[in-house]
């Protein structure tokens, strides 16, 4: 807590700083973290690091006109290098219309507790973390003989604060935590290799699976992909696992950020109120969960964190947005505002997601008498300005409802706009591994390319 008060106070005075040498307006960001890694293969520590960065950066207003810098350097002589360099810019800049920091009554934080630091990831020894990965990789080869090799596994853990502070008197900070473990197996069978992983993370160490599931989960995962073929050209039913869902939820943002909305360059621009998706389809976005990984007590301009319904029932009630992105679209701030040290604040998400359905994955499956279920994409095929939509995939075949062989070598071709109004099912496996998260999701018809 001492440490936590003097970086606020390093903030707060760099901000008063710049105000005594004539700026309107200012804020200050600062981050502290401790970042540790190890990666092990075949038993074998391969690479270990330790290590830990601080830094602020400050964004400074001359009536319209911004200018921005940074430094790793918290001794006073370091803060006031940093504010002349961004007055310097800001003498030099043009003046923008919709510069500026947010409203007074904008401004503001999540009283309850959000769970986000945990010690016990601070706590825990570098060789309990290298042993997690040794496990984790012991158990994916200890599943079956055709498991041959290994592309290592790894535990990676964080712990930090982050502080902010503007001329209006707004201050916040808060401590993070976050850790994670993986294991990539590699399966053969005759000429034939295939890889997959698994994973956990969570903000808390006592919080991951264990070593033992997490590689049995990806020895089983890797298994599965052996004797994979390609199929023939078709349009059918395509499920897409969790894991890979995800993904659409990725274009969902791109295409509702405010910043891209604002300049046209999304298929959703100008369709607030419209239907967009299938009425099955209720996605939003929330950083006032506790202990997940979206959630913050403000955004990155201290506007409070929220829940936004985005979609629903397929209907498009919401961009997410900034200050900035607002103003250019003439409407209020979301609370999404996103910056690393230096800069005008991004547009991000807090914890985005797709609400889940009544159906299991197996019953969803169940019901596809013949289509695609999908494991992994590959390449970045999808185009959130003009929608369209095409992906490399790595999957299952269904046939009668069960899942019959592995496919790979196919291509999955539409436009999001027919994904999402598309959407028939959607599964109850809602979990979130990150800030970002779906559960199961049936497409009724896409096409499928292949043979």
């Amino acid at each position: 807590m001492k440490a936590q008060a003097q970086f606020e106070e390093i903030a707060a005075g760099a901000v008063g700083l710049a105000r005594a040498r004539g700026a309107t307006d200012a804020e200050c960001t600062l981050i502290q973290g401790d970042e540790f890694s190890v990666s092990v293969r075949r038993g074998q520590v391969e690479n270990l690091k330790q290590a830990g960065a601080r830094g602020a950066g400050i964004r400074v207003l001359i009536g319209k006109r911004t200018g921005s810098a940074y430094t790793s350097d918290l001794t006073p002589d370091g803060i006031r290098a940093m504010v002349s360099g961004a007055m310097e810019i800001a003498e030099i800049t043009s003046d923008d219309s919709f510069a500026g920091l947010p409203e007074d009554a904008d401004f503001g934080k999540v009283d309850a507790d959000l769970q986000l630091y945990f010690d016990d990831v601070e706590t825990l020894s570098t060789e309990e973390k290298i042993r997690r990965a040794r496990d984790a990789e012991a158990a994916a080869l200890a599943v079956d003989s055709r498991i041959t090799n290994s592309e290592g596994a790894s535990f990676d853990s964080y712990t930090g604060y982050r502080v902010f502070a503007n001329s209006r008197g707004f201050v916040n900070s808060y401590r993070t935590s976050n850790c994670s473990l993986a294991t990539v197996p590699v399966a053969k069978l005759g000429d034939a290799m295939e890889r997959d992983y698994w994973m956990t993370a969570a903000r808390s160490a006592s919080r991951l699976e264990s070593p033992e599931l997490v590689g049995t989960t990806a020895a089983k995962r890797v298994l599965r992909r052996l004797g994979a073929r390609k199929v023939a050209t078709q349009r059918v039913p395509v499920v897409f696992e969790a894991r890979v869902a995800r993904s659409l939820l990725d274009h969902v943002f791109d295409a509702v950020n405010g910043n891209s909305v604002y300049r046209k360059a999304s298929f959703l621009a100008g369709k607030l109120g419209e239907k967009v998706a299938s009425e099955r389809v209720t996605i939003v976005d929330d950083g006032t969960i506790p202990v997940l990984f979206g959630s913050t007590p403000s955004d990155d301009e201290g506007v409070p964190s929220r829940r936004t319904v985005v979609v629903d029932k397929g209907v498009l009630t919401s961009y997410l947005m900034n200050t900035y992105s607002a103003r250019r679209l003439g409407l209020k701030t979301t609370g999404n505002a996103s910056r690393g040290l230096t800069g005008a604040a991004a547009v991000g998400h807090g914890n985005f997601y797709l609400e889940p359905g009544a159906m299991t994955a197996a019953e969803i499956i169940r019901s596809v008498p013949n289509g695609l279920y999908v494991t992994e994409l590959i390449g970045f095929g999808a185009n959130t300005v003009t929608g369209d939509y095409s992906r490399g995939a790595v999957g299952l075949w269904i046939e009668n409802g069960e899942l019959a062989y592995p496919v790979s070598e196919v291509t999955i071709s539409g436009t999001i706009p027919n994904l999402l109004a598309g959407i028939e099912a959607i599964g109850n496996d809602l979990e979130f591994r990150g800030s970002l998260a779906s559960p199961t999701v049936m497409v009724g018809e896409l096409m499928v390319s292949g043979k």
